[in-house]
Formats: structure tokens, C-alpha cells, sequence
């Protein structure tokens, strides 16, 4: 059988597309490759925008401001001492940028102006904390990104 320059060409071009198309099949059938978003309804929150600034903007009013650290137990959130624990309403969100299956929600009922969320809930690594909560009527937004060790 003989080969020439215009089979040749049509033989490694086909072979070329074939090695491209492995790929392609590839990552979208591996879930190690997996694209996810970090927040669903993206534009739905992009609308809420002003508010969630408006409430970032009331939490960095505050004389005591919330504290959140990382211990040997876990999450630890400090809540400001001089307000009453009992009318403190909202939610803590944690998201894993890494990993949407991981991210969870706690929601804020408190008896003492400290909340801790156990290590056994969390693996190591970054995460995103929200604490989304209210006090007599005013709305709070506290955000930050820690890392977590294991």
C-alpha cells in the first residue's frame, strides 16, 4: 500500500482530532475535573449585593466586634458579651471553595454569647465562614476565610 503526502496529512490530522477528542471525553467524564459554582443562584445573590454591604457595614460599626478562631476543637465564634445571647438570630454558612459537598449551614441559637462548631464537622483546609444574623431588628454580616487544620 502506498502513502502519500495527502493521505498522510488526512491520516495525522484525523489521528490529531482523535487525541483531542480522548481529552475533551475525559475531563468531562472524570470527577476530578469537576466545575463547580460557588454559589448556585449567582445572580439572584448579585441582586442582594447593597444589602449584604450594608450589613458588613453594621457589624464593622460594632464596639465588640465578632471574633472567629480556629482551635484544637474546632470553630470557635465569639459573639459580642454586652448584647443578650437569646435575641441573636441568623445562620453561620461554611463553604469549602474546594468542594460544594462539603458546605453546610449552623443555624444561631444561642444560651451564652460563644458558638463552637466541632472539628469532627470539618476537614482540613480552607474554608468560607458567613454568619448572616440579626439583633433587635439590625442586620449583621460577618465574612471571613480561615484555614483549618486537621
Amino acid at each position: 500500500m502506498k502513502i502519500n503526502w495527502g493521505k498522510g496529512i488526512l491520516i495525522a490530522f484525523a489521528l490529531f482530532m482523535g487525541f483531542i477528542l480522548y481529552f475533551i471525553i475525559k475531563v468531562q467524564t472524570n470527577s476530578n475535573y469537576d466545575n463547580e459554582f460557588v454559589v448556585n443562584e449567582y445572580y439572584k445573590k448579585e441582586l442582594l449585593a447593597q444589602q449584604d454591604l450594608d450589613k458588613e457595614q453594621n457589624a464593622y460599626d460594632l464596639k465588640q466586634k465578632v471574633a472567629i478562631q480556629t482551635t484544637s476543637e474546632g470553630i470557635y465564634i465569639d459573639f459580642p458579651s454586652d448584647f443578650n445571647c437569646s435575641e441573636i438570630q441568623g445562620k453561620v454558612s461554611l463553604y469549602r471553595p474546594s468542594n460544594q459537598k462539603l458546605d453546610f449551614e449552623v443555624p444561631l441559637s444561642l444560651s451564652s454569647p460563644h458558638l463552637l462548631i466541632p472539628k469532627k464537622n470539618l476537614v482540613g483546609g480552607r474554608w468560607g465562614i458567613s454568619i448572616d444574623w440579626t439583633y433587635q431588628g439590625k442586620k449583621f454580616l460577618n465574612k471571613e476565610d480561615l484555614y483549618f487544620k486537621q
